[in-house]
């Protein structure tokens, strides 16, 4: 698959960072690395609504970013876990990437701040993932989506 041009971009400049491995500088440092690429964003998609909220978990809450597209829907939902290995990252580094999502799928994106490993052991994130998920299935007219049209993805990350 062809890279679109911003995109392009974005992955040349990050190579030309050289940045080291997580095993290299810990995680500490990983994490303050991985979120330079929040600098390297595509624009921001314009959306009807952008809304930080949380989802109960039995001990504590998982942060969420809804992107709701322009519209009445109900719109098909996208569940979003962005890259990082289930170590680094967080809402704000894929924050265009799902508003892009949002913006040309016309989609309700959810995106899960889930738990971090090594802080949050296995299956912390996992089971972040999984209540997500149930409460978007739950509550999809609340966020103007159609909860037989659920998906869950991501994208790749490797540390």
């Amino acid at each position: 698959m062809q890279l679109n041009p911003e995109t392009k971009k974005i992955v040349e400049e990050f190579k030309k960072l050289k940045l080291p491995s997580v095993p290299e500088v810990g995680v500490a440092e990983a994490r303050q690395q991985y979120s330079i690429l929040a600098h390297f964003s595509h624009r921001k998609e314009p959306l009807a609504k952008v809304e930080d909220r949380t989802i109960p978990r039995i001990d504590g809450d998982i942060p969420v970013r809804i992107y709701t597209p322009f519209g009445t829907g109900p719109f098909p939902v996208l569940v979003y876990f962005h890259s990082g290995g289930w170590v680094l990252g967080d809402l704000e580094v894929e924050d265009s990437v799902c508003r892009i999502f949002a913006h040309g799928a016309g989609c309700v994106v959810v995106s899960v701040d889930y738990r971090l490993a090594p802080e949050h052991k296995f299956p912390a994130a996992a089971e972040d993932a999984y209540t997500a998920t149930l409460w978007v299935a739950k509550n999809a007219a609340a966020i103007k989506g159609d909860s037989s049209r659920i998906a869950a993805g991501g994208l790749l990350g490797e540390i």
